[in-house]
């Protein structure tokens, strides 16, 4: 089937968790942000859910998913949608004056996350972007983590591959992309927060860029 309609992309990190462990759960808080995400969502006329394999992101999307109008959305573990890094940089790719900072920072993720993440990055763009097949447009929410939400918008406005680095997403925040047939990607909104009161906000966020 040919890829003719509009796509609307919902990105989410996954909400506050209790650490960073591979089976850290969320927090009380991190379920609050969940369940007002998902009543932010509510009317959206979501085709599917999509999510990670960790805690943490599923059960974010599972609380979201309760909270939609529509019941019988299907919700489907996506690896593609997890935790990894998305591309690994070349010091001759990066600004002089941070490289040591960017490369620090990737070298200090575990290997196992940067061993396959560029074919799991590739994956994930083919799997969730660009237009929809057929004739109806498609709503699709992916829960994931700060890394491939970057990489997702990255890859939407076309800048360097490393450009995914320095694009933070709080918990629970929102951004939304949409694909439309013989237009560039729009950004819609980013890194958007505006359904979490002020002490759920900016969690998961670097301490030095909390507004």
């Amino acid at each position: 089937m040919t890829r003719t309609a509009v796509r609307h992309l919902y990105v989410a990190r996954h909400a506050e968790a209790a650490g960073e462990a591979d089976g850290a759960g969320l927090t009380e808080n991190g379920r609050r942000q969940a369940v007002l995400l998902g009543e932010r969502l509510r009317d959206v006329p979501f085709d599917a859910v999509h999510h990670g394999p960790l805690p943490r992101a599923a059960q974010t999307a599972r609380l979201v998913r309760e909270q939609l109008r529509s019941a019988d959305v299907p919700l489907y573990a996506s690896k593609p949608a997890g935790d990894y890094v998305p591309y690994v940089p070349r010091r001759e790719e990066l600004p002089s004056g941070s490289a040591d900072r960017l490369l620090g920072f990737v070298e200090a993720v575990p290997e196992d996350e940067r061993a396959h993440g560029s074919d799991l990055a590739r994956d994930a763009v083919a799997r969730f972007t660009g237009y929809a097949e057929g004739d109806e447009p498609r709503h699709e929410l992916v829960v994931t983590h700060a890394f491939l939400a970057a990489w997702l918008v990255r890859d939407a406005l076309d800048a360097p591959a490393w450009r995914w680095m320095g694009l933070n997403h709080g918990n629970a925040a929102l951004t939304v992309l949409r694909y439309t047939p013989g237009r560039p990607a729009a950004l819609v909104v980013v890194n958007d927060m505006c359904h979490l009161p002020a002490d759920l906000r900016w969690t998961g966020f670097p301490a030095e860029l909390r507004g």
